[in-house]
């Protein structure tokens, strides 16, 4: 006997209650569900955790040892662990004293500010950090950074004064948006600079930086103050009258040494302190060439006289009420952000390697705080070096407490030990900062960006040529530009994919990425691989309906079976916004226009809770919402056989949009 469309429907009917149904969500107090999205934002990390269910005294040495995490390790110190660090802070002191002395000079900053930079900052780190490795100083990066943004305003050699007071009042607002970031647990800020962006950013600076040198490496005494290739090359040629043969074979071969003992130490690790010893020895090598020689006679320049003492306070100085007030703040912004992402870049790296994680926030309220005492103290801006971490990792410290030997070690040149710079050649100086520059180019992580991802390649050729023909600034906005431009892409323009049976399961995917997987006849099944926002509704409509198109040409053509359902899997549209539920509308009457039938698989708590809101599930039809493709798959499979079984020839759409009317 030949089955009736309502037995068919009883059938149907009684299949769907055998099948879970996908379960709307109870309905969620709008202050539970603010704070839940409050919580995932500004605390995944969850850090009040440690104090549930604790004692008011447990709770306040929690809280001081969550701010000072030296008040937590430093109980189960041992003196095994203070000879590895003591190591590893004069190894590294070796390295930060004459790169201290060098960055300053790339920051037209006086030498001896350098030194102080690596003197009250890390015993600030050594306090509040949570990274065992990272060695804290100036960097080559930031100091082209403050030089190139203070020195449009003022002029360094000019105006000396104002120019280190804007410096001080820089790094002081470097610190407070750093620390601020942490406490306001901001952190996520950071991470749109990508790896990508970072990769040629440090790389062009780098190039900027060594460009730079040729002023000391030629012995030149006027040089331009902008950092364009051209604008460099220009002024370098245009000299060439007064170049120094002298400074310039002196500097070579100080940077011939350099790289030599940097790359034995990259083929030898265990020669690390070969590399790291390498710019201490040659500063003491080109003072006495230079003292034994009367170089400074012959054309090559030496540092001077550097004062004896340590950091003299300098919170007088900073200028909150001078008129360039704007661009220390400026400074103070982008070269904290710039230090933050490349001192938590190297110190989770160096974490991943000894098995133990850090804390961002924590890092970036350490490094805030100790840019603030900094800049009271006659400090420019420091954080997280690459070269000297690497050393302090190499040497084997166990503790932040290599650091506080390093500060004691600096400490000791500034009372008892300038004198002896007084003859250091800039050009030594100027190999110093080449050498550890070229370190920064990395060749081999754009080759790999370039194989595994070309928009990437983009964005990293993007930050390094605008920063080697534009400027810093320039580069990072163009770098951030390109990224910012990939997020809306994605966001904007969604992956939807048409979904096929892998034989022999009940598991369907991609058909373009699966060959082996087989469309079902009279059914387009499509992922949605995004949550449904207003940026992508209108795009997701027309992209859904151009793929119905395409399906129904396609069955057309091959003379199969006419499209009949049409499946959206939703299991990874994890949010949706009324822009979302207004395009789902639009979608369910152009499928009703062709006589179609909208199913809907897997959707998220979210997505069914707006759905029954809105009554777009009533529109829909419960029956026709399945938890899996695969069941949603074997209804529309058991109505189209069905049908066709008790019906005969199966009619044409336009034979059933006929008999609508």
């Amino acid at each position: 006997m030949v089955n009736t469309e309502k037995d068919l429907e009883q059938q149907f009917t009684s299949i769907n209650t055998s099948i879970e149904r996908v379960n709307i969500p109870p309905p969620q107090p709008f202050f539970k569900t603010f704070k839940s999205s409050l919580k995932e934002t500004f605390f995944p990390d969850d850090p009040f955790r440690q104090f549930k269910n604790q004692s008011s005294t447990k709770k306040f040495v929690l809280g001081l040892q969550y701010f000072l995490p030296i008040l937590e390790w430093a109980p189960r110190y041992t003196f095994q662990f203070f000879k590895a660090d003591l190591i590893a802070g004069i190894t590294i002191a070796s390295l930060a004293i004459p790169q201290g002395i060098s960055y300053a000079k790339l920051a037209n900053l006086p030498p001896i500010f350098g030194l102080y930079s690596s003197f009250v900052p890390p015993l600030v780190y050594a306090m509040m950090g949570s990274s065992r490795d990272l060695a804290v100083g100036t960097v080559a990066v930031a100091s082209l950074l403050t030089a190139s943004m203070l020195g449009k305003e003022v002029n360094a050699s000019k105006n000396p004064t104002l120019y280190l007071q804007l410096a001080f009042t820089a790094t002081f607002f470097a610190g407070v948006f750093q620390a601020a970031l942490g406490f306001l647990r901001l952190g996520f800020i950071v991470d749109f600079l990508s790896h990508a962006t970072i990769v040629g950013f440090m790389a062009g600076a780098a190039t900027v930086v060594c460009l730079q040198q040729l002023k000391g490496i030629l012995g030149l005494e006027h040089f331009t103050h902008d950092t364009d290739l051209v604008s460099v090359m220009r002024s370098v040629f245009s000299q060439t009258h007064q170049w120094r043969w002298e400074s310039a074979v002196l500097g070579c071969c100080f940077l011939f040494l350099l790289v030599l003992t940097r790359l034995i130490s990259k083929k030898r690790p265990n020669l690390f302190w070969i590399s790291a010893m390498a710019p201490l020895t040659s500063v003491i090598l080109g003072s006495l060439l230079a003292y034994f020689t009367h170089a400074d006679m012959h054309g090559v320049q030496v540092i001077g006289e550097l004062k004896k003492g340590l950091n003299p306070p300098s919170y007088s100085d900073l200028a909150f009420g001078s008129p360039h007030l704007t661009t220390a703040i400026k400074t103070g912004i982008i070269t904290g952000v710039i230090a933050l992402a490349e001192g938590i870049a190297v110190g989770r790296s160096f974490a991943m390697f000894k098995n133990y994680n850090i804390d961002g926030n924590k890092e970036m309220i350490a490094f805030g705080m100790m840019n603030i005492a900094g800049s009271c103290t006659s400090c420019y801006l420091t954080t997280g070096a690459f070269s000297r971490s690497a050393v302090n990792y190499n040497a084997g410290c166990k503790t932040e407490v290599s650091n506080i030997v390093m500060a004691t070690a600096v400490m000791i040149t500034l009372l008892f030990l300038t004198p002896l710079f007084y003859y250091t050649p800039l050009v030594v100086l100027s190999s110093i900062i080449i050498s550890a520059m070229l370190g920064l180019i990395d060749y081999g992580a754009a080759v790999h960006l370039w194989n595994l991802d070309k928009f990437d390649f983009v964005v990293c050729m993007s930050a390094y040529f605008g920063v080697v023909f534009g400027s810093v600034e320039i580069g990072l906005v163009m770098a951030v530009s390109v990224s910012m431009l990939r997020v809306l892409l994605f966001a904007t323009r969604p992956k939807t994919s048409v979904l096929g049976k892998i034989p022999n399961s009940m598991t369907y995917r991609n058909v373009d990425q699966y060959s082996v997987a087989s469309r079902v006849p009279g059914v387009l099944i499509l992922h949605v691989d995004a949550p449904i926002y207003f940026t992508n509704a209108s795009y997701l409509r027309e992209r859904i309906s151009r793929w119905i198109d395409e399906e129904e040409d396609n069955l057309k053509s091959s003379g199969e079976t006419t499209l009949q359902y049409v499946i959206l899997d939703m299991g990874a549209v994890g949010n949706i916004d009324t822009s979302g539920i207004s395009m789902l509308e639009e979608v369910k009457k152009h499928t009703d226009r062709r006589a179609l039938k909208l199913v809907l698989a897997n959707p998220g708590s979210e997505v069914m809770m707006k759905l029954d809101k809105s009554k777009l599930l009533e529109g829909i039809g419960p029956e026709w919402i399945y938890l899996k493709v695969g069941e949603a798959v074997e209804a529309c499979n058991f109505m189209l056989h069905s049908y066709k079984s008790s019906a005969g020839p199966t009619k044409t759409k336009s034979e059933t949009q006929d008999n609508n009317v």
